[in-house]
């Protein structure tokens, strides 16, 4: 009986592995793809849940909009004159939100986005709500990759101010 388990768990495994590729020669040949995976923290597996969302990129008018279809933009809850402030949404499209989490997290071994990162953590956040506000930001510039089709560039780096010209007027 084992053998015969052992057996459908290699033949799932050999399926999984074609399906793998027949999947990457199909991104290959999407004109976005190569756009969608330049950026860190993108492979190919998210960049099929991107691409099943955005298409060719004319589906939202703009990042918020996209953010607030993946569930990722916060919600005031009110009613009538009350406003008590912002949270989560506990809506929006489940797959796209995981696929931005999750590749915020992979991303957190590029400096620019642990950065960002280390500054939510800094202002108080828990990790996983700096990583959705991550994942959040990251939103605004696959959308503005994809709208003007230009690949990922990496932000030039900010000067520290404790790095300033620091000498002396004569």
């Amino acid at each position: 009986m084992i053998s015969g388990v052992a057996a459908q768990l290699l033949a799932v495994l050999d399926q999984r592995v074609a399906v793998a590729r027949e999947l990457d020669a199909l991104l290959d040949e999407y004109p976005l793809a190569e756009i969608l995976t330049s950026m860190p923290g993108v492979g190919a597996r998210t960049a099929v849940a991107l691409l099943l969302t955005l298409g060719d990129g004319s589906t939202f008018a703009t990042a918020g909009h996209l953010a607030a279809y993946a569930g990722l933009a916060p919600v005031t809850r009110q009613s009538g004159r009350t406003i008590r402030g912002e949270r989560q949404p506990r809506r929006g499209n489940r797959g796209l939100k995981s696929a931005l989490y999750l590749s915020a997290f992979a991303s957190l071994k590029d400096p620019t986005s642990r950065a960002y990162y280390d500054r939510k953590r800094a202002e108080g956040k828990n990790h996983s709500a700096a990583l959705l506000c991550l994942a959040r930001r990251r939103t605004d510039v696959l959308f503005a990759m994809v709208r003007d089709r230009r690949p990922y560039q990496q932000p030039a780096p900010e000067p520290r101010p404790d790095t300033a010209d620091s000498t002396p007027a004569a």
